[in-house]
């Protein structure tokens, strides 16, 4: 079965988030476990989190349907060891958040070299430090999301997500997130069934279908292989409808969260509606 929501907001506190997912016929939702463009946060209460179970339990989403998203100013293969240690940190505060929301899996870009060091060195350094990220904790899933390509950020490349996984010290607590609009920026077609049957099973020979652990459904503004990391809302951009259908035909991709990133959220429910027609 296909689980679909979308990133809906933890404004007011996370526990909003399930009651959000559920106003827009989610059954997965992604959320940022605390404010993604700062360092620190204040901590959860336990009101906080026995607010945001029961709410979960009212939407009637499993814990395994959700996606949480890491801040956008960690890079774990910042050149720089000071910075890269600032931001460990706050990826481990953002591991022990979702540990205590009874979330299981956690979302992040994978880093950027910043043209200092080469892409080889930069996939180490994000590997040390995922192992030790891995080491001080025990429920949760590091999940690697594909990017455009844009600037110096790395995992544009099935590669380096292999890469990434083959250097992990426990691969099954590794999973990765394929975010569509990144794909088809990043030069990888999806835009009908040939094509998509042609990365996809690209993908499953370099990567593994088993470490596919979510998806963030978008369609893309920018052209094939722009490096633009540009969303769209669903058959409105260049990649078009039919990737989607073949997406939610694929019985490989049952059970994850498969999670809306487009631009409108004012018709979310209606894409989430248009992709559960796509599966009958």
């Amino acid at each position: 079965m296909k689980r679909i929501g979308a990133h809906v907001s933890a404004s007011g506190g996370v526990a909003n988030a399930p009651k959000n997912a559920a106003n827009i016929g989610a059954d997965a939702f992604a959320l940022f476990v605390k404010n993604q463009r700062q360092w620190s946060a204040k901590p959860l209460t336990q009101s906080d989190i026995s607010q945001f179970k029961a709410n979960l339990v009212s939407a009637n989403i499993k814990p395994s349907c959700i996606l949480a998203h890491n801040s956008y100013l960690v890079n774990l293969g910042h050149p720089d060891e000071s910075a890269r240690a600032k931001s460990f940190y706050s990826f481990l505060d953002e591991i022990e958040r979702c540990e205590s929301l009874g979330i299981e899996l956690i979302n992040f870009h994978p880093g950027s070299h910043l043209k200092q060091i080469s892409e080889d060195e930069c996939l180490e350094l994000i590997a040390k430090e995922m192992n030790s990220l891995l080491e001080r904790s025990s429920n949760i899933k590091l999940v690697i999301e594909n990017t455009a390509g844009q600037g110096s950020n790395l995992g544009y490349k099935f590669e380096h997500l292999a890469a990434l996984i083959a250097m992990s010290k426990d691969p099954s607590r590794v999973g990765v997130c394929i975010d569509t609009c990144h794909l088809f920026a990043s030069g990888y077609d999806i835009k009908d069934e040939q094509s998509y049957t042609k990365t996809m099973a690209e993908f499953d020979k370099i990567v593994g279908f088993k470490y596919l652990s979510g998806m963030h459904i978008n369609d893309s503004k920018g052209a094939l292989g722009s490096r633009k990391d540009r969303h769209d809302s669903l058959g409105v951009g260049l990649i078009g409808e039919q990737a989607f259908r073949c997406i939610m035909k694929d019985n490989r991709i049952d059970e994850i969260p498969l999670i809306l990133e487009t631009i409108d959220e004012t018709i979310w429910a209606d894409e989430i509606k248009m992709l559960r027609d796509f599966t009958k």
